[in-house]
């Protein structure tokens, strides 16, 4: 448990001080009393009666402690549904993702990984299907459901190159278009926009959508969506994907990234060329820890949907720190009055 305001925690050393007050309180009432026989006294009231006294005092003892453990603002991790109700799924679909060093081939298991994690989801999150390779491309926008987005996985196909930054651009769009996110410009550079509407006989283009402002929030604090980002290489073309994870992490958005493959690489055959292929661990650690998410790296297919499995559990339940104030204010509140109705019970007056 932590604190907002741990400097008021002092004020629970009032509690020893009234026990010793109340304690104090009793024995002057027993040295005032006078009878001819105080045994006779005790007999006639009973051991019943004796502990009963002390249980509204110790009730509302009790309910101060509680009340004072609020004043500190107290929080929690807690364990409850989880807020992300959007999720990306960004794909890279190069053509290293052929490679046989994942059976059968990396391509076949992360689209098996992938139909499996679709089809378990909450039916209350919808999930979005990004590929990239020498760009990126939405081929299923944020759905409930489930056999659209299957039938978007079966549908992957393998390019050249690969642009992890694209894909993590192009799943901000989808998550964001009321943004009007100019994707020409993310993408391809400054000026591209410009250069292609001086081509000659262009045609024209209709207005861009009016822009929603923005102004950007603290890295994972938007909780209501999420993208999971899969690649078994590293950055050959595009926007450089650390610069595409700060973009997200202004969003507030959390980029969990999984390199997937062998960690010593593999040689892939593309157009007869043995090429070396190895994704870049270091890189989606930075996007991973920029967004305030995670990296995995599953070095088969069985540890995939492993790593699959947990982020459909975490996104259907997510242990977050929750200030539980409230509670112990109840709690304080609860105690006070059972104390007050067992005095009024027992002796006919609050004690």
């Amino acid at each position: 448990m932590k604190f907002v305001w741990p400097q008021y925690l002092w004020l629970l050393l009032l509690v020893p001080a009234l026990v010793v007050a109340y304690v104090a309180v009793l024995r002057r009432k027993k040295v005032a009393l006078r009878y001819a026989d105080l045994g006779l006294v005790k007999a006639a009231i009973g051991p019943v009666q004796r502990f009963r006294r002390h249980v509204p005092p110790l009730l509302f003892l009790l309910a101060i402690a509680a009340a004072l453990v609020a004043v500190a603002r107290p929080n929690m991790m807690i364990t409850l549904p989880s807020d992300a109700r959007t999720l990306i799924l960004a794909i890279d679909v190069s053509l290293s993702m052929r490679a046989t060093d994942v059976e059968p081939n990396r391509m076949v298991a992360a689209q098996n990984a992938a139909r499996a994690f679709v089809r378990e989801l909450p039916q209350d999150i919808r999930a979005g299907i990004v590929t990239f390779a020498g760009t990126a491309l939405v081929v299923q926008p944020p759905t409930r459901n489930r056999e659209d987005l299957v039938v978007a996985i079966d549908r992957f196909q393998l390019q050249r190159h690969t642009a992890i930054g694209s894909g993590i651009i192009v799943s901000l769009a989808t998550l964001f278009p009321e943004e009007g996110i100019d994707l020409e410009q993310a993408l391809f550079g400054r000026g591209f926009s410009s250069r292609e509407s001086t081509r000659r006989n262009a045609p024209e283009r209709p207005p861009p959508p009016e822009k929603k402002p923005f102004s950007a929030v603290p890295a994972g604090s938007y909780t209501s969506a999420a993208i999971i980002l899969l690649t078994d290489g590293r950055r050959t073309t595009g926007p450089d994907p650390l610069d595409a994870a700060r973009m997200a992490a202004d969003h507030g958005v959390r980029v969990f990234t999984v390199g997937f493959g062998s960690a010593e690489g593999s040689s892939v055959d593309i157009d007869g060329m043995s090429i070396f292929m190895r994704f870049d661990e270091e890189t989606l650690k930075g996007i991973a820890g920029i967004t305030r998410a995670e990296y995995f790296h599953a070095a088969s297919a069985g540890d995939l949907k492993k790593i699959y499995e947990g982020l459909n559990t975490r996104f259907a339940l997510e242990r977050k720190e929750t200030e539980i104030t409230a509670l112990f204010a109840a709690l304080a509140a609860l105690l006070a009055v059972v104390s007050a109705a067992l005095s009024l019970l027992w002796f006919n007056r609050i004690v």
